[in-house]
């Protein structure tokens, strides 16, 4: 049986894939909480200034943000994700399309489920 609060949580995900895909920095940013921070898969960290300020500037586009394969646990007022990703679009002029795992953290804050970690972790070819 599916919470409330987990079918909230995917919903979240799924929007912000869009999101991502609109490219618009302001709406990427109504799903991250303001100490958002992410873990890229070669180990850097990166918080949601740096990050929306790169979508913003359009260095960083995508054309491509699918979440497949989700789990869900919440914790009371926290939930965490785990999902195989695919990304793909352009950074600085150099397209890229990458399968990954992809765990989040999200909190509820303001009545809406917002992310505060997220961390990737490249795939090995054929992993899924």
């Amino acid at each position: 049986m599916t919470s409330d609060d987990e079918r909230a949580v995917r919903e979240a995900v799924v929007a912000w894939d869009l999101a991502m895909v609109g490219n618009d920095a302001s709406a990427i940013g109504t799903f991250m909480a303001e100490d958002w921070v992410i873990v890229g898969a070669d180990g850097s960290v990166s918080d949601r200034a740096r990050f929306l300020a790169l979508v913003a500037l359009g260095d960083l586009q995508h054309d491509v943000m699918e979440t497949h394969d989700m789990r869900v646990r919440v914790y009371g007022k926290t939930a965490v994700t785990v999902a195989r990703g695919v990304s793909g679009g352009h950074y600085r002029g150099h397209p890229f399309l990458l399968d990954e795992r992809v765990s989040g953290v999200f909190v509820q804050q303001e009545g809406a489920w917002r992310c505060v970690l997220t961390h990737l972790s490249l795939l090995a070819q054929g992993e899924r």
